[in-house]
């Protein structure tokens, strides 16, 4: 699985009112809530990301409130993954849950620069930055981690097994 895209960056402490605020929270339709992600961060983010772009962060991304509209928003909006020097922990269960790929690397996370094109190999975890040609290597997503990812989710991967 290859992710490849352009890098939109954000600090450190991103919390999850930060990513979906929490006056768009009556809802969970993730067509609603991509028209929001990352809006109080960056109010036009939802306007100019593109399908399969890349969210590049600092510590810490995802803290806050336990909230799954937080990665549901995200991979709603296009996003294709995230890379940040650390998650918090509850998002990043929900972020594989909701079938959002992450990666962790700290030298990512403060080499890559806002606008550049960047590639991920979730079977290798390198991270490729294409516009300065710096490698960097994160843990790789394992292949039935992988298969959650490409049905979407732990949900929709359970529905697909049969098992629901």
């Amino acid at each position: 699985m290859i992710f490849k895209g352009k890098a939109y960056t954000f600090g450190s402490d991103v919390d999850t009112d930060a990513i979906i605020p929490a006056r768009y929270l009556s809802t969970s339709d993730p067509d609603v809530l991509k028209l929001h992600c990352m809006e109080d961060a960056d109010p036009e983010f939802p306007n100019k990301v593109k399908p399969g772009d890349i969210i590049v962060a600092g510590k810490n991304f995802g803290c806050g409130s336990s909230r799954e509209h937080a990665p549901i928003a995200i991979k709603a909006a296009g996003v294709g993954c995230v890379i940040a020097s650390s998650f918090a922990r509850i998002f990043f269960r929900n972020s594989f849950n909701m079938g959002l790929p992450i990666f962790e690397s700290d030298e990512a996370s403060g080499a890559i620069r806002g606008g550049d094109m960047v590639e991920v190999d979730a079977d290798s975890g390198v991270i490729r930055n294409l516009t300065t040609g710096a490698r960097f290597q994160a843990k790789p997503i394992p292949s039935f981690m992988q298969e959650l990812i490409a049905d979407g989710g732990l949900m929709e991967h359970i529905r697909k097994r049969g098992s629901i």
